[in-house]
């Protein structure tokens, strides 16, 4: 089941809610969720046909609500260089904290960046996955940075990449995270993952599964 959400605050944020089937949960709604963890899915580059729907998003969210955790899929709002976007995932980590127990964080390319600034400044966070994030969003905006704040506050982290990615300047955000001790998993691939949107989902949800649910 999915349903439509309006992110409040100043920016045009629009979601879909993927809700995980759940026993004697047939009325779940997006304000009595049917799970009581979520992961936030940010998209890759809104100015390159970026949004919610994003295969590789929608193969996160399957693998994830298979396992009993809700899936928040976002679209930016109208394009601010990085900084409104960054904007827009925080607040949607904050209307997922507002109704859910344990929250995680996904992102794509251009989105797997945002997810990881914007895990710098909530540490409430479960934990985080960013595939083929690049280095960066714009001159001020430094992944590398905001990974090395996340793990200083101890919030848990998997880099996903593609060996044969020309696309996203991937390479300092991997070897960042190795200096750093993240694990980090590689895929035999280009930046697109094509035709290995179910192994990214499994790869995504194995890792953000066990910190969202204990039973997993």
């Amino acid at each position: 089941m999915s349903d439509t959400i309006l992110i409040p605050g100043g920016r045009d944020v629009r979601a879909t809610l993927d809700t995980a089937a759940t026993d004697g949960a047939a009325e779940g709604s997006p304000d009595n969720p049917r799970s009581d963890t979520v992961v936030v899915a940010c998209p890759p580059h809104p100015q390159q046909r970026g949004h919610r729907g994003d295969e590789r998003l929608v193969a996160v969210s399957d693998a994830l609500t298979d396992r009993g955790i809700d899936c928040l899929r976002f679209d930016y709002g109208d394009w601010d260089e990085g900084y409104g976007e960054t904007t827009d995932a925080d607040r949607a980590v904050g209307w997922a904290l507002d109704r859910y127990d344990r929250v995680g964080l996904f992102g794509f390319s251009f989105g797997g960046t945002v997810a990881l600034v914007a895990a710098a400044s909530r540490p409430e966070l479960a934990g985080v996955c960013a595939l083929a994030p690049t280095a960066r969003l714009n001159p001020d905006v430094d992944a590398v940075a905001a990974l090395d704040e996340v793990v200083g506050r101890n919030t848990p982290v998997r880099i996903l990449y593609a060996t044969r990615d020309s696309t996203a300047d991937w390479k300092p955000v991997v070897e960042r995270a190795e200096e750093l001790g993240v694990e980090t998993v590689a895929f035999e691939s280009d930046h697109f993952f094509v035709g290995r949107s179910g192994e990214i989902g499994e790869a995504a949800a194995a890792f953000l599964g066990p910190r969202l649910r204990d039973d997993l």
